[in-house]
């Protein structure tokens, strides 16, 4: 921090008090030398004489509230008035000493500088971490689905209208969150994210709407809830199929004017946030069994975004691979710079029950193990216990799909994954399927699986049949 004084003796005893707390302290004998260290260095707060010589305290105070608008500047005198103690406020002293005072009065007031400039840089840090994880290009994939649902960010980003996000664990709902926040006309304000499934329940309402002190046991203190900590953004409620239903209630309330209790208070507070929710559960079945409210439900389906999971994306799967190559390389200084052919076809057929997630872990595993040039097959796992967490079963109709584009991707998945399971050898999978080579691979032209000619396979089988005849 920065003491300005004229007094030798003062700027002395105040260097040892601060020094003595952890502060680090540079002091000045008046405001013509004070204005010329902050031109050349960076400090939290000021605290500063209001009778100098030369420039007095007052004007010291109006150049610094011009030239460096946030920066909170104490006020000392000896000749104390409560219309001094005005005019400094009004000046924009942050706070006004009257000389002589006690230690704990000026540690006090430079406590709450200190709080204000931490919490300052904390948010700035905060937002632009934001700004640099949220954005739209980094949803990456160019099928029909994903294309739409940027197109859908888009046009409902610069509205405030809730939007409830649905789709399976790892598919990316919180980045779509991110990105529906940074495209709005909120996203200078905080974006406040909470995993509902991840805070107990006897805790939520408490993280959600703050608590009065004694409110409960351990409560020891007032305490703001995340939802003024994200007035004037958004708030992001995650996996919010898991909520209580008592707490649901007090969330519909909440969505009606914005207002809320604190746990333990009976005063009425009101804020502005755009509410985004998501869940991975099939939250149809949810209200069928009456796990989630429907009222609270059609509060939030005011605009719904459903991603795809990811074996649904086809050719995605290849381009999230390369961005994650390229994001990993660049951490590890690394010299992959590609996927082989045998990986891509791996990588296509496996039937990724943990989405994007899962294919983000697997392509960091593979740069870490590939010492060639680019990424083998060999340092992809086997997917062995992947693919125990899929069942093949009849796929459901979502109301928007024929009967042939859903025989279409039943087909696509089973056919995918019997080649992963035969390591991509057409005769073993064409003889498990009672197919001939030939119609399976037909029927993989015509779902757009990719494959290569296993050109040792096909010579073997040739030879096999020259040394039959």
């Amino acid at each position: 921090m920065l003491v300005v004084d004229d007094e030798k003796n003062m700027r002395l005893s105040l260097g040892t008090v601060l020094a003595d707390e952890g502060y680090a302290v540079e002091a000045v004998e008046s405001a013509e030398a004070g204005l010329a260290r902050l031109e050349r260095e960076e400090f939290f707060m000021v605290i500063t004489d209001a009778r100098l010589g030369g420039m007095s305290g007052y004007d010291f105070l109006g150049q610094v509230r011009r030239q460096r608008p946030e920066l909170p500047v104490l006020m000392m005198t000896a000749y104390a008035t409560p219309k001094l103690a005005v005019e400094a406020i009004q000046a924009g002293a942050v706070d006004y000493l009257a000389k002589p005072f006690a230690p704990e009065e000026l540690l006090h007031a430079v406590g709450r500088c200190a709080e204000r400039h931490r919490l300052l840089r904390e948010n700035a840090s905060l937002r632009a971490r934001a700004g640099e994880a949220w954005r739209l290009e980094d949803i990456v994939g160019e099928s029909p689905a994903i294309r739409e649902v940027r197109q859908l960010i888009q046009t409902v980003a610069p509205t405030d209208a809730r939007v409830l996000i649905l789709g399976e664990s790892g598919t990316g709902k919180e980045l779509v969150a991110g990105a529906l926040h940074s495209l709005s006309g909120r996203s200078k304000g905080s974006y406040v994210r909470i995993n509902c499934a991840a805070i107990p329940e006897t805790l939520l309402e408490s993280e959600l709407f703050g608590h009065e002190k004694g409110a409960f046991t351990g409560a020891v203190k007032q305490k703001a809830g995340r939802v003024e900590e994200a007035d004037g953004g958004t708030i992001f409620l995650d996996e919010i199929a898991d909520m209580s239903r008592p707490l649901q209630a007090k969330l519909l309330r909440f969505l009606e004017d914005g207002s809320f209790s604190r746990v333990g208070g009976t005063q009425e507070l009101r804020v502005s946030v755009r509410l985004v929710a998501a869940t991975n559960r099939d939250i149809i079945q949810s209200i069928r069994e009456g796990q989630f409210r429907e009222d609270l439900f059609h509060r939030l389906n005011v605009v719904q975004l459903r991603l795809p999971p990811l074996r649904e994306r086809g050719e995605d799967v290849v381009l999230l691979a390369n961005h994650f190559l390229k994001l990993f390389t660049a951490g590890m200084t690394r010299r992959v710079k590609s996927l082989s052919c045998a990986a891509r076809q791996e990588l296509l057929a496996h039937h990724w029950p943990g989405n994007v997630r899962e294919l983000k872990n697997v392509i960091e595993r593979a740069l870490i193990l590939e010492k060639a040039g680019e990424i083998q097959a060999s340092s992809l796992p086997d997917f062995q216990l992947e693919s125990q967490l899929h069942k093949i079963t009849a796929p459901k109709a979502g109301g928007n799909e024929s009967l042939d584009e859903l025989l279409a991707n039943f087909e696509r998945e089973l056919i995918g994954g019997m080649l992963a399971r035969n390591h991509f050898s057409l005769t073993r999978t064409a003889e498990q399927l009672k197919l001939s080579r030939h119609a399976l691979r037909y029927r993989m032209q015509r779902l757009n699986i990719s494959a290569t000619t296993d050109d040792e396979e096909d010579k073997t089988l040739a030879a096999g049949k020259e040394n039959g005849s």
